[in-house]
């Protein structure tokens, strides 16, 4: 997000056109415009080099944020931010040579790309020490954690068997209606030996 306003503003600065009477015709010859701010004396061109070196500098802090791990190392994450700069610088001189009062020069593009790859080196140091305070340790590897148990079901007792009313007489075996009791069982009749117990009674 802070990215993308950044390069809006640039956007917007280097591409709103000026009232101007006259511009100088557009520059392609590497290093023209530097010989010619060095002749005109060092506050001119002091001026004039800062503008350009820190026109994109805030890209050299951006660009590797944006990046896994700050892009790689640092001779790597260098490269790809010094040619996104340049990628960047190039389009916005491209779109000067369409807007009025505005003229394309190449050591523009120059200086920003110096401004980028410069700013990078000097904060790439603390940029790796603060993304290595944020990124977790390596060896922590989160604790696997027990799944849930499942829910135990409920243990229901199972229904007894109900007893069911005798439908026939077990002695005389007639059918019984609904709600009628059998018979009780004749006992049977007694021995001999009961008999002479009873009779010497």
């Amino acid at each position: 997000m802070l990215l993308c306003c950044y390069l809006l503003l640039v956007a917007w600065l280097a591409l709103r056109p000026l009232t101007m009477l006259w511009v100088s015709p557009a520059n392609l010859e590497p290093l023209s415009t530097i010989r010619a701010d060095l002749a005109r004396g060092p506050e001119e061109a002091g001026r004039t080099l800062a503008a350009g070196l820190l026109r994109l500098a805030p890209l050299g802090v951006l660009l590797p944020l944006v990046g896994a791990r700050l892009g790689g190392g640092r001779m790597l994450s260098l490269t790809r931010t010094a040619f996104v700069g340049a990628m960047v610088s190039m389009a916005l001189e491209g779109g000067q040579t369409l807007t009025p009062s505005r003229v394309c020069d190449i050591d523009s593009v120059l200086l920003n790309t110096l401004g980028v790859a410069l700013t990078h080196q000097l904060c790439y140091g603390p940029l790796r020490r603060l993304a290595r305070r944020a990124a977790p340790p390596a060896d922590a590897t989160p604790e696997p954690t027990a799944p849930p148990a499942a829910p135990t079901p409920e243990r229901r007792p199972s229904p007894r068997p109900s007893r069911q009313a005798p439908t026939s007489c077990p002695v005389t075996g007639t059918p019984l209606s609904p709600g009628t009791l059998p018979p009780p069982t004749p006992l049977p009749p007694p021995t001999t030996e009961a008999r002479a117990t009873v009779h010497h009674l």
